[in-house]
């Protein structure tokens, strides 16, 4: 009579259990919530006010600068882009700024992604001696301000003959100390250890490894660091506005010559230069923003 009784019970406590697990697990952190409606407005609210300097550009690009400086201001894109164009690119070589913008920023992404990412290796996962040393010297010339070396930097480019050239401005860049201290924290974490000798056990040499290995698991920080070597030598205006001149600029050197020769400020000019300077940023982030949201999310996740 007693195991007969209790037999009911203990399936029951069986069958119990595996619910209390189930709606335990529902119930904690992982548990996903749907977004309520003052979600999305603060969303729309925060989307608009990152879009609005873009738009205004627009707005400002297709008006006159009477319409720009005097009240009430336009709100609605204007009819003069065509000519705001047609003017902000002959005044400035703005077809020969953007090119020499697109190589220089090509360039020095391409250099930096790969020695940053070669030396990264090196400082994560190679063991050599005075490597600690060496990171913190590495990591030391970033706090270096670089107007300290304009001028060694310039009288050297004029000795080797290449004032006023695109060389002068992508030599420098070739490597940053940023990079390498970014790659080296990204493989430090993402790429195990293990790997690297199951690899050498299969007759991999280092080369392979890197090919093989190390680019495939870093690919993720290699399009986020793109995309801001990318940026930051497409809007570098320091050094260029230096080596370069007028007649052979990038495209923030263009943008200070816009309005240079005359006595007022065209404020519509100079936005519509920016504008176009904008344009290729916007595609490099259209053809990287997976990697790039792949990139910062890839330690975010634990298995």
């Amino acid at each position: 009579m007693t195991l007969s009784s209790a037999t009911p019970r203990t399936a029951e406590l069986a069958t119990a259990r595996p619910d209390r697990r189930r709606s335990k697990k529902k119930s904690g952190a992982g548990k996903t919530h749907d977004a309520g409606p003052l979600t999305y407005v603060v969303l729309i609210a925060a989307a608009l006010i990152s879009l609005f300097p873009l738009y205004w550009t627009v707005v400002a690009a297709s008006s006159t600068d009477t319409e720009i400086v005097q009240p009430p201001t336009p709100l609605l894109p204007g009819s003069h882009l065509f000519h705001n164009l047609n003017v902000a690119w002959n005044e400035v070589h703005m077809g020969d700024a953007l090119l020499n913008s697109t190589i220089v920023a090509s360039f020095v992404a391409l250099s930096t992604v790969l020695f940053s990412t070669l030396a990264g290796f090196a400082f994560a996962k190679l063991r050599f001696s005075g490597r600690n040393a060496l990171l913190a010297l590495v990591v030391a010339t970033m706090t270096i301000p670089p107007q300290l070396s304009v001028i060694p930097l310039y009288q050297i480019m004029v000795k080797v003959g290449w004032g006023d050239k695109l060389q002068s401005v992508i030599l420098p860049s070739l490597v940053a100390a940023f990079g390498v201290f970014f790659m080296r924290q990204f493989l430090l974490e993402a790429l195990p250890l293990e790997l690297i000798e199951a690899a050498r056990m299969d007759g991999a040499h280092s080369l392979r490894i890197i090919w093989h290995v190390v680019f495939p698991i870093a690919r993720p920080a290699m399009a986020v660091l793109g995309m801001l070597v990318f940026v930051q030598a497409w809007n570098d205006f320091f050094w260029p506005f230096i080596a370069l001149s007028q007649q052979n600029p990038t495209v923030q050197v263009a943008l200070a010559g816009l309005g240079a020769g005359n006595h007022t400020t065209d404020h519509a000019i100079i936005l519509t230069g920016a504008l176009v300077a904008t344009l290729p940023l916007l595609l490099v982030f259209a053809v990287l923003g997976k990697h790039i949201v792949g990139g910062i999310t890839a330690g975010a996740v634990k298995s």
